[in-house]
């Protein structure tokens, strides 16, 4: 029998956290969908969410070393699944049930409870049902395939030893840097790599990425503050603070790796990300090949990551990938109801700090629900995401769309030391709801900023939202991916921001040039209560002509010029 991710043997002496994610793994190679990870405090007794053919499976997965699964587990995973709203409910072990429980799951199955009992036989039988080698479920691109050869061109001439990818939200950067590991690793079997990312939730994400590109024999590691390196692993993914934590104490790291990638590697310009990769002498001639993947290469303090990394080998940006036809077209609505134009025929203060306090009504959230409430009936199935400023004001949004009643709203947000907290189970939970419709509507607060792939998503609402050129990129790339069904997503942008006009300006006069090489349906209009406002399209147009360094400006970067006249609007 051929040794692999859930064989007998592995089964026999794997970790709890490995089972889980290895349960995970086989769903996702059995074609289900939206698989998400629960296990943590406060699962409420589950430890996988996953759906297939309209139907949401709950898994519990147990680790046992001698002692067979009773019927309190059962009653664990049938008050679980009625939290969750789950129709199948498993539960999964590396050992096997008690007589009892047998006798349980077919009284409950009897009685209409559709409870599945998966032992260590059953895991590797269905294991070994799988191909050996990754199905191909979707086929390169050629602007991915481009990039994967600069990046294997690059590791084979030497002449450099790292190679940076620039890749916008939704065209699949992680894909490519898994399909990158998949072909290095087919012409060096024993290649072994480290994926570092800067949050738990993210490298559990990249190992979810990474899964289907790789053979059913290879085993995945993760090293946090959980889990320790697994030395059997090809291809470890590690948050950044562990390792970082490792060379601290030990004052080396002997990890024994040739290919080290960095996701979301804005990141890599801090402190821990360039002690680590410097102790690994990644990019050296006689160190590991290092892989940057990015959507936004702009790090918040200006400093440049291509010293780490040097120049993209390849890089595709938000507006490429609209002309080419990989991302979902884009109907751009920049309200401007909430601006004080008297007050802005008075200021003197051109700095965005000072613009902000002045020229901007805050407080107009009802006017936000209505509008959204009408863009709701624009489009076919529709499902939103509101980015607010932080959770009180989430959950403010959230109790105001669930008071108004075309669509159930929840609010998403990890919490602070202080401040609510959602737990990892209920996060997850709310992101099955909006997966399979039971939830429309999510107002979120940073944590859709980075890794979580909804592509269903076609209205991104902006409230309150501080300008970043960094997030808006990544949030704005939130609603972009294709998916069956969806011919465009509306962006509804109620701009708290003058930077924010810069980078609609921008993104608008990018869209209009050439070349583009499918019929393109995406636009930037400014839009009051009456409909489409070319009179402030004008007027900001003007008065931002350098928009590019005003979208990357500083809160107190005097770079705006003193408004033209205002008495045509007033």
């Amino acid at each position: 029998m051929h040794r692999g991710f859930l064989s007998n043997d592995v089964l026999a002496n794997c970790s709890w956290q490995y089972l889980e994610r290895s349960v995970g793994r086989l769903l996702l190679s059995e074609g289900f969908s939206g698989v998400r990870m629960l296990g943590q405090s406060g699962d409420e007794g589950a430890d996988l969410l996953a759906h297939r053919n309209g139907k949401r499976w709950l898994v519990q997965v147990k680790r046992r070393r001698s002692t067979n699964i009773g019927v309190e587990v059962l009653d664990e995973i049938i008050r679980a699944a009625h939290i969750y709203r789950a129709d199948i409910p498993v539960v999964a072990t590396n050992l096997g049930f008690t007589d009892q429980a047998r006798t349980q799951q077919s009284m409950l199955m009897a009685a209409g409870t559709p409870l599945q009992l998966w032992d260590r036989t059953t895991l590797s039988r269905r294991w070994e049902k799988l191909a050996d080698r990754p199905v191909a479920t979707r086929q390169l691109r050629g602007y991915q395939e481009s990039a994967i050869a600069s990046i294997l061109e690059v590791a084979v001439s030497g002449k450099r030893r790292s190679a940076l990818v620039v890749m916008a939200t939704g065209l699949g950067k992680t894909f490519v840097a898994a399909e990158s590991y998949r072909r290095m690793r087919e012409t060096h079997p024993t290649l072994r790599a480290l994926v570092l990312a800067h949050t738990n939730d993210l490298v559990y994400q990249l190992e979810r990425a990474f899964w289907p590109c790789l053979d059913k024999s290879e085993i995945t590691g993760v090293w946090n503050g959980y889990e320790v390196p697994d030395p059997e692993a090809s291809l470890t993914f590690a948050c950044i603070d562990s390792v970082a934590s490792k060379l601290q104490v030990s004052g080396r790291l002997d990890l024994g790796v040739d290919l080290v990638i960095v996701d979301e590697c804005h990141h890599a310009g801090s402190d821990e990300y360039r002690v680590v990769l410097e102790a690994l002498r990644c990019g050296s001639q006689d160190g590991p090949f290092l892989i940057g993947m990015t959507a936004t290469p702009w790090r918040p303090d200006g400093t440049s990551i291509h010293s780490l990394f040097g120049e993209p080998v390849s890089c595709v940006d938000i507006v490429q990938g609209l002309k080419m036809g990989w991302l979902s077209n884009v109907d751009y609505r920049m309200h401007v109801d909430n601006i004080n134009w008297q007050e802005l025929n008075r200021v003197h203060h051109l700095t965005p700090r000072g613009l902000n306090r002045t020229i901007f009504i805050q407080e107009w959230d009802d006017a936000v629900v209505q509008k959204l409430k009408e863009t709701w009936y624009e489009i076919p199935h529709a499902r939103a995401i509101v980015f607010c400023g932080n959770i009180d004001h989430a959950i403010t949004m959230r109790d105001r769309v669930n008071g108004v009643g075309f669509a159930r709203a929840e609010a998403l947000y990890a919490g602070s030391p202080g401040a609510p907290r959602l737990s990892h189970a209920q996060r997850s939970k709310i992101l099955a709801d909006f997966h399979d419709g039971h939830a429309g509507v999510l107002c979120a607060v940073d944590l859709l900023n980075e890794g979580i792939d909804l592509p269903d998503v076609n209205i991104c609402v902006f409230q309150r939202v501080t300008h970043s050129r960094r997030i808006f990129v990544q949030q704005l790339g939130r609603g972009l991916r294709l998916a069956s069904g969806k011919d465009r997503v509306i962006v509804l942008d109620f701009v708290s921001d003058v930077r924010r006009f810069a980078a609609g300006l921008d993104l608008q006069n990018k869209l209009q040039e050439g070349p583009q090489y499918v019929s393109l349906g995406s636009k930037v209009r400014f839009m009051n209560v009456g409909g489409e406002d070319k009179e402030a399209e004008s007027f900001l147009r003007a008065w931002l002509q350098d928009v590019a360094a005003i979208e990357s400006a500083g809160e107190d970067d005097h770079v705006l010029k003193f408004p033209p006249s205002l008495s045509d609007r007033l």
